[in-house]
């Protein structure tokens, strides 16, 4: 039997009740995508009030931005993924896909060569 006053009521008025381990490792891994997000969300805050106190590049301004906007889709997703996995495990169904993980990967490693390349530049830059 399902109890109706728990929200959201599209995760728990389906299905029945999932092994508790099984929901509470969902549980355990929306949260460390929070804390990722909330990670992106303060490194791109962090970012950006260390450029409004010296004279940084405007590329500092747009990485922070980029971070802390992504910190705020880590979060969403999170939330979105939680209820995919949260449904599927009281439905008895298969598990989805980790879709945000190959993004974040992606968003990682582009952001890592971007920086390389204008460390490298401006490596060049002194040089001349």
């Amino acid at each position: 039997m399902t109890d109706d006053s728990r929200r959201p009521r599209s995760v728990y008025s389906v299905g029945e009740e999932p092994e508790v381990q099984a929901s509470l490792a969902n549980e355990r891994t929306a949260l460390s995508w929070i804390r990722t997000g909330m990670a992106l969300v303060a490194g791109g805050v962090a970012l950006a009030t260390l450029a409004s106190f010296g004279d940084l590049p405007v590329v500092v301004v747009i990485i922070a931005a980029i971070s802390s906007l992504g910190g705020a889709a880590l979060g969403v997703w999170a939330l979105v993924s939680w209820r995919r996995a949260e449904r599927a495990l009281r439905l008895r169904e298969p598990l989805p896909h980790p879709a945000a993980l190959p993004w974040v990967v992606a968003g990682v490693v582009a952001v890592g060569l971007f920086l390389a390349g204008f460390a490298a530049f401006q490596a060049l830059e002194l040089t001349r």
